[in-house]
């Protein structure tokens, strides 16, 4: 039986990973349970571990991995889930990727998988040059895309890093030209530069806020930015 603590954490992660393709950050958690410290979060993350909820991924900073949700919350999210994180070997002309959705501790289930267009690099960092030629097509599980138009960019920089996004990393986007507050987007600035960054409105004003202190907030006035897509996804490589 979990602590309601617990289970707050836990339907925070899981909804996280649902809408964003990426698990909250120590900080976004302790923000959103209320809680004074990140010791706490860290307590109720090895709690969950042991209860066998969820699995941290080795060599990955805070990435974690939904395991199973108790009955109570499955219902409420609906039929099932799927983990957002996929390994696979990248070929120089061709990424593969392959998602996994554990049924048990040893045993895997394979997903269909359809090809996005690569459209280049996005900047995790300060703005780079838009992009727009297709440089290749990477495979990825259909249940990762859903209804829309879609299409993936390799990522350049660090910026986003405590959001689990690293440098070399492969995001999937879904198009469109709306956001929410916290959404990660892929934001065209001025139309001539590209970035990958946390959207917010502030004041009649748009932030990009990245996932790392060594980066500051950007502000541009609304009709400097354009949302150009929102996170769904993301592919990694070794």
């Amino acid at each position: 039986m979990l602590t309601k603590k617990q289970r707050d954490l836990l339907e925070f992660i899981h909804d996280r990973v649902q809408r964003d393709g990426v698990p909250p950050s120590f900080d976004e958690m302790k923000e959103a349970l209320d809680l004074r410290s990140k010791s706490g979060i860290h307590r109720l993350i090895t709690a969950l571990e042991e209860r066998g909820f969820i699995r941290r991924l080795a060599h990955r900073a805070r990435a974690l991995e939904i395991v199973k949700m108790p009955d109570a919350m499955k219902a409420r999210a609906g039929a099932g889930f799927t983990p957002r994180v996929i390994e696979g070997d990248r070929p120089d002309a061709q990424q593969s990727a392959s998602a996994s959705r554990p049924r048990n501790a040893r045993d895997v289930e394979t997903v269909s998988a359809i090809e996005l267009p690569v459209m280049g690099r996005i900047a995790a960092g300060v703005p780079i040059a838009a992009i727009s030629e297709v440089s290749h097509n990477v495979a990825v599980p259909r249940s990762m895309v859903g209804a829309g138009e879609h299409y993936a960019l390799e990522v350049r920089g660090d910026s986003m890093i405590n959001a689990g996004i690293n440098d070399g990393d492969v995001v999937v986007i879904r198009e469109t030209s709306a956001a929410d507050n916290g959404d990660i987007v892929v934001a065209l600035v001025e139309d001539q530069e590209a970035t990958l960054k946390r959207y917010r409105r502030q004041n009649g004003m748009i932030a990009l806020e990245a996932a790392n202190p060594a980066y500051q907030t950007q502000l541009y006035r609304e009709d400097q930015v354009r949302v150009q897509g929102r996170l769904v996804g993301l592919i990694r490589t070794y």
